[in-house]
Formats: structure tokens, C-alpha cells, sequence
């Protein structure tokens, strides 16, 4: 199934002369790996203290972008530059999982939205990349199946974090988003277990 991972390599090709600048100043994986999470928690900080101040909504889909950017760059300094490491691997995935908790979790606090179902997302989101690591913990691969991998959720919150920012009252709308985002990515969860079993 078509998902926005796939537009990986295209946006991969863009970023590669940014990753020869970094790795030839001395830039590592895991510093970027380090600011992409430290990025995250900032900002979903922000989103939480301010309780959804617009200003922290609309700039968020840039925020997803830098850190989309970050996580595509932490990726490419470790394969195509000799940086891989057992940390960085465990850094990366983590990292993906505190970010994504860091950033959508703060929802919650936004008056209007169900902290419920920003709950149960942000709980499958941890699920979908579990399900995503098993395949390679079992001797298969890392599954990036769609419909609702880390890009896919990142497009929808970013979406959602930019029309309420120009000031659309949340009500049953963004409650609605999150509920079929969440069934998105509980089949998420069970595709990519079912194809890392193959």
C-alpha cells in the first residue's frame, strides 16, 4: 500500500549534499539522531505548557519537516559514511518512538480534543514501530508498511496542527481525525507483522 515513505529515496537525493557538508565537519549520526528527539521534546513542551497556543500549532508541520529531514540525514551519515553503530541503532528507534510521544501526546492538553483518542494514537504509533522492529528481530526485515507509518501520522498531526493554528475551533472534527488515524494504524500495526512473518 502507498505511503509517504516511499517518496524516501527522492527526498534522500535532495538532502545529500547537506550530509557530505555534515560529514565532513566532523557531524556524527547520533548528534543528529540527539537533536532530532531534543527538537521534539521542545516543542511538544511548547504545545503542552502554552495548552495549544496557535502560534505552537501552525509552526508544528515545520517542526515535522526538520525532524523528517534530521531523521532521513542520521540515516544516510550512518550507511553512506560509515557511521553505523549498535547505539546509533538503538538511539534511532527510540528516538523515533520518544519524538513522536514528545510531539503528539500534547494534544491532550488542548481544550476540545479527546484526550483519549490522542492516547490510543499516540499508543498505537509506539505499537506500529514495535511491530516495524520485530520483523528484523525475528531474521527477516524492518517492515515501513503503510497505511499510517511514522511519515503518514507526521502528515496528518502536521495537518491537523495547521488548521487549528489559523484558528478552526477543535470540536468533533479533530476527534474524528484521530479515531481514523488510529484504525489507519492498528492495520498498520497487524500488516507489518503479518508481512515480517513471510
Amino acid at each position: 500500500m502507498p505511503t509517504i515513505y516511499d517518496l524516501k529515496p527522492a527526498f534522500q537525493s535532495v538532502l545529500r549534499p547537506i550530509v557530505r557538508v555534515l560529514a565532513n565537519r566532523g557531524i556524527t549520526a547520533n548528534q543528529i539522531t540527539l537533536a532530532a528527539l531534543g527538537l521534539s521534546v521542545v516543542w511538544g513542551g511548547l504545545i503542552a505548557l502554552t495548552q495549544g497556543a496557535l502560534w505552537t500549532l501552525w509552526m508544528l508541520p515545520v517542526v515535522l519537516f526538520v525532524r523528517m529531514a534530521l531523521n532521513a540525514i542520521d540515516g544516510m551519515l550512518a550507511k553512506e559514511h560509515d557511521m553505523k553503530s549498535d547505539l546509533g541503532a538503538m538511539l534511532n528507534e527510540m528516538g523515533d518512538v520518544l519524538s513522536d510521544t514528545a510531539l503528539y501526546l500534547p494534544f491532550a492538553m488542548i481544550e476540545g480534543v479527546s484526550p483519549l483518542w490522542v492516547t490510543l494514537f499516540v499508543i498505537v504509533a509506539i505499537l506500529t514501530e514495535m511491530a516495524g522492529i520485530l520483523g528484523a528481530v525475528i531474521g527477516k526485515t524492518r517492515r515501513y508498511d503503510g497505511p499510517m507509518g511514522k511519515s503518514d501520522r507526521a502528515f496528518v498531526i502536521g495537518s491537523t496542527a495547521l488548521v487549528l493554528g489559523l484558528g478552526m475551533t477543535p470540536y468533533l472534527w479533530v476527534n474524528g481525525v484521530l479515531m481514523i488515524a488510529t484504525i489507519l494504524a492498528s492495520w498498520t500495526v497487524l500488516r507489518r507483522c503479518q508481512k515480517g512473518l513471510v
